[in-house]
């Protein structure tokens, strides 16, 4: 009965920008940006596809991503890519990473 109050660890990883980077070497890695349209145009993350977790169709524009590919999802802070992290998790995505910190911890160059 005690463990009805714990709360079950998240079906995601939380990676450090560093960890991040590291894991983005690996071959077929999808990079998910999650902010908004404008704040993606003002830097993003090289090789980054944007999909705002805000917006009423996300579900259906992650549903066309390979599941089976390992996805590394990230935001301004960290809290919209946790978040997009989770449903990424729930929809049956078999490896998902959140970056802790967001672009605001990223300390390599971003695109335009």
């Amino acid at each position: 009965m005690l463990n009805f109050f714990k709360s079950s660890p998240p079906a995601y990883d939380n990676l450090t920008p560093a960890q991040f980077a590291e894991a983005l070497r690996q071959p077929g890695a999808v990079l998910l940006d999650v902010r908004r349209p404008d704040e993606f145009a003002g830097g993003h993350l090289p090789g980054a596809i944007n999909i705002d977790v805000t917006a009423p169709d996300f579900a259906q524009r992650v549903a066309a991503l390979d599941k089976t590919q390992p996805t590394y999802v990230y935001c301004r802070s960290g809290a919209r890519s946790a978040k997009a992290a989770g449903q990424l998790s729930q929809a049956g995505f078999t490896s998902v990473a959140n970056m802790l910190g967001g672009v605001l911890d990223w300390s390599e160059p971003l695109e335009r």
